[in-house]
């Protein structure tokens, strides 16, 4: 008996970097809030700059992503704005 360990493709998942501001002396609450509510993060980190944190996603479509920012991201009392950036093409 020959037992073949074939590693099956990945479906192609759509990648988006996706940056907040929050309210003053909020991002790491809201960075932690979003690792655990947001199932497609695949990193969340409070940062220093003209954003206060950044969380990067990964879906299979465009409409999921879309799911993600506007029902949940959007919707934390704590987030004044977002900004979106879809990857064109992953390396």
């Amino acid at each position: 008996m020959h037992l073949s360990l074939v590693k099956k493709p990945e479906a192609k998942k759509l990648k988006a970097y996706i940056l907040l501001s929050t309210k003053p002396g909020t991002s790491l609450d809201v960075v932690k809030r979003l690792r655990e509510k947001v199932k497609e993060t695949v990193i969340a980190d409070a940062i220093y700059g003209r954003y206060d944190a950044i969380v990067v996603v990964e879906a299979p479509s465009l409409e999921e992503i879309n799911q993600v920012v506007y029902n949940i991201i959007e919707k934390d009392p704590n987030v004044i704005r977002t900004e979106t950036s879809i990857v064109l093409s992953p390396m």
